[in-house]
């Protein structure tokens, strides 16, 4: 091998020293013969590549595949239910629930301080946005949408007073929600460093937005002047695949081709299933010379069908044939699943939720389950971190403009901070999941809180409402045995019988009686 490259390079000097630009590609041609596999084109390899930067990928692709997603969104029912279910897992019924954590000097949660912020966070919590139209679950669901779908959304923060309009709620501060048309990706400015709609600094730092006045798609009264707002009264939301890339690409950049196929595939197969249903049978005529036209020409023979039905009226050499109808498609449903395994895997879903399919024991649902809510905690870390902490901290911003008392032990350091609560992973047997709950907790591995959070539940609350309801208990002579001070510590047999412990051994070898508390 050695005396064989040792002489391709002489050959290859040899040619150089009389055409050089033969001896350069001839060199240029072995070492790709010599390099991966994978990067050489070949008649069953295409070998396609992307050699364009993460901004140029966008400028290109971003506006087409936002609006065929668009587009998917509200013709697709398959689409549709991928992105409501994306909406219950990262966002869920309540929105992003958020607990203030604000603390003493001392390191204590100031309690007062705490369930305060919690009250006037609700309050704002019904119009916080400018239009009144939304509460704030519903505006963190329709901002996920339009993240995952469109590929970024916007916020301009309204903070104090603002000419010709009224906050809605006593707090001084409200959203203006934006679709990612507002902010044009065409408009680039290399004198000015903007980058499809947003300028940027030496490092790349975003630090204004040129927004139209209008929607573009409107059909009237459009302004295509656009205004520039400061990056400090933006918030962008954008869901990026690369370093440097400044606008966001849809979650459904990779799987439309296929999701488009398969509407197609499915609309024939209802199309062929609907044609098969309406075929009954067909009469063959026999041979030409047995064949006597019809006495009327043009009008079709009619036939009454119904159960039991003969036919005694045919003509010399007419037969009757039933069509056999292979509608619908007994192989669809593999394909289907197949087809929507794929689309779960480029959408950071699960096939169960996509296909609304739960067939299965509990361990492989469970797995399942487990696997894809990774997917769900991705968006919703990002979620939180794009969008609710910076709303939730502005908001607060604002809140300490109002009649707000802030305690004098609060350490100003802590007062931003809060825990920021999404969906969790749904029980798929609560019996089974109570029980390793209650193991973890025993064994030192969790906590009750940890396992209040895991119900999407406040701690706190939750806490503080057990203590009423004990008190109410106890004040009415109310017992039940949800409350573990009423439990005797008995367990029952599989006959419904309570049974006493067994005998518990001393470490020194003894016995001691367990009580009989079976009265």
């Amino acid at each position: 091998m050695k005396l064989l490259s040792k002489l391709a390079e002489g050959v290859e000097q040899a040619i150089a020293a009389v055409a050089p630009q033969w001896g350069a590609s001839r060199a240029y041609h072995r070492l790709l013969i010599n390099g991966y596999e994978a990067a050489t084109p070949s008649r069953t390899h295409k070998a396609s590549r992307e050699h364009r930067a993460a901004n140029n990928a966008v400028f290109a692709s971003g506006r087409s595949l936002r609006e065929q997603a668009r587009w998917l969104d509200e013709n697709h029912d398959i689409v549709i239910g991928l992105l409501d279910k994306m909406e219950e897992r990262i966002i869920g019924a309540k929105g992003i629930q958020i607990e203030p954590q604000p603390r003493s000097l001392t390191g204590e949660i100031l309690t007062e301080l705490a369930s305060e912020l919690r009250q006037r966070w609700a309050a704002w919590s019904i119009s916080p946005e400018v239009t009144g139209t939304f509460s704030r679950p519903q505006m963190e669901r329709l901002v996920l949408r339009s993240w995952l779908r469109d590929g970024d959304v916007f916020g301009k923060l309204v903070r104090g007073t603002v000419p010709n309009y009224k906050h809605l709620t006593s707090t001084p501060f409200a959203i203006e929600l934006l679709e990612s048309d507002f902010v044009p990706l065409d408009l680039n400015d290399l004198g000015k460093n903007i980058v499809q709609g947003i300028q940027l600094n030496g490092w790349r730092r975003p630090i204004a937005y040129n927004v139209l006045l209008d929607h573009p798609g409107e059909a009237t009264g459009i302004r295509f002047t656009t205004k520039s707002i400061s990056a400090d009264d933006m918030l962008h939301l954008a869901l990026r695949k690369r370093l440097h890339q400044v606008r966001g690409i849809s979650l459904l950049h990779g799987i439309i081709t296929r999701l488009s196929d398969l509407k197609d595939v499915e609309e024939a197969e209802r199309v062929a299933a609907r044609i098969s249903a309406c075929l009954a049978f067909y009469i063959k005529k026999g041979n030409p010379d047995n064949y006597i036209a019809p006495e009327t020409q043009g009008q079709p023979r009619s036939f009454n069908i119904s159960p039991g039905m003969t036919f005694d009226d045919l003509r010399q050499g007419e037969e009757v044939g039933t069509i056999q109808s292979n509608r619908p498609n007994t192989q669809l449903n593999v394909w289907r699943e197949g087809q929507l395994r794929s689309v779960a895997a480029g959408a950071r879903s699960n096939y169960s939720s996509i296909a609304r399919d739960y067939d299965g024991s509990y361990s492989s649902q469970r797995q399942e389950l487990v696997e894809g809510f990774e997917g769900y905690a991705v968006l919703q870390d990002e979620f939180v971190g794009m969008w609710s902490r910076p709303v939730y901290r502005e908001w607060l911003a604002a809140e300490l403009l109002t009649d707000l008392k802030l305690p004098p032990d609060l350490d100003r350091r802590t007062l931003f901070d809060a825990v920021y609560l999404a969906p969790v992973m749904p029980w798929i047997d609560p019996k089974k999941e109570s029980d390793a709950w209650k193991t973890k907790i025993r064994g030192g591995a969790s906590t009750e809180t940890a396992w209040i959070r895991a119900e999407g539940k406040n701690p706190d609350e939750v806490k503080r409402q057990r203590v009423e309801e004990i008190k109410f208990n106890k004040k009415h002579g109310i017992v039940t045995d949800t409350d573990p001070a009423n439990d005797s510590g008995a367990k029952n047999n599989d006959s419904g019988q309570q049974v006493t412990q067994p005998d518990a051994v001393q470490p020194d070898g003894g016995r001691t009686r367990s009580r009989d508390r079976t009265k």
